[in-house]
């Protein structure tokens, strides 16, 4: 388990959205498929807690999905970067209140990941634990393209493991901060994966309360997963690491 307070370091993923037609109703299906509790902020959004601390967020909106979020320490010089590379600002840069500058961005595949530039919300406080963000792939229509993309964003390194999938870390960091793959599925995105005491009750449970199997769970040696939809058809994935096995650089 990860209990993260200090500023994260630019491009790693530190934080995920949920946009819901009815956050409440989302809450509802959440809080007993990954322990959440939802803590209203404002009257569109809320923060997903566990044990009182924050690990993901959900925002009113009519597109149901999950938008992962990389940190940055310079907001404007990353989407310099960004339009540099390629991408496309998709949402521009938006104060949250207090808590942090946020915005959106599509890399040229047409995948879309947010930007996170903290002040008093750093990130996810609770992260490599059953609740927490755990992992991420990015299922790109034109993976070296993507990783072009994040390597001259955030000076991202490639390890190639099979089938055109491999991970990706930050510079000089000792573990990986996610994955990039092709596309499985529709359209390209980010997929992310949150961990669980145990993945075979976490789907029994997501089926009780209105969610459906996108992916059967299944174990390989990185540990037993599943791919999820939650009632509004937002995909995220479960994952059980196996014992002693390096966490991601959160």
């Amino acid at each position: 388990m990860t209990i993260r307070t200090a500023p994260w370091p630019t491009g790693v993923p530190c934080w995920a959205d949920l946009t819901s037609p009815d956050p409440t109703a989302s809450a509802a299906f959440y809080g007993p498929v990954l322990g959440w509790t939802a803590v209203p902020e404002t009257t569109e959004y809320a923060a997903f807690q566990v044990q009182g601390y924050p690990a993901a967020g959900v925002v009113r909106g009519a597109a149901p999905g999950w938008t992962l979020c990389l940190a940055t320490g310079d907001l404007d010089a990353t989407l310099a970067r960004v339009a540099a590379a390629g991408g496309t600002v998709v949402a521009p840069a938006t104060r949250v209140a207090d808590n942090g500058t946020v915005a959106v961005v599509a890399d040229p595949t047409g995948a879309e990941v947010g930007l996170w530039q903290g002040l008093e919300r750093t990130g996810a406080n609770w992260v490599n634990a059953p609740g927490g963000l755990n992992w991420d792939d990015l299922r790109s229509a034109d993976p070296e393209v993507s990783q072009r993309f994040y390597a001259e964003v955030f000076g991202w390194t490639f390890e190639p493991l099979f089938e055109g999938y491999g991970t990706v870390a930050n510079p000089d960091a000792p573990h990986p901060v996610g994955g990039i793959g092709p596309l499985w599925g529709s359209a390209p995105g980010w997929l992310v994966y949150f961990g669980v005491v145990d993945v075979d009750i976490a789907v029994r449970t997501a089926l009780e309360f209105g969610g459906a199997v996108v992916s059967e769970a299944h174990d390989s040696e990185y540990g037993r997963m599943a791919q999820l939809a939650d009632p509004h058809g937002a995909t995220f994935a479960v994952f059980t690491p196996p014992p002693g096995a390096p966490q991601p650089q959160r």
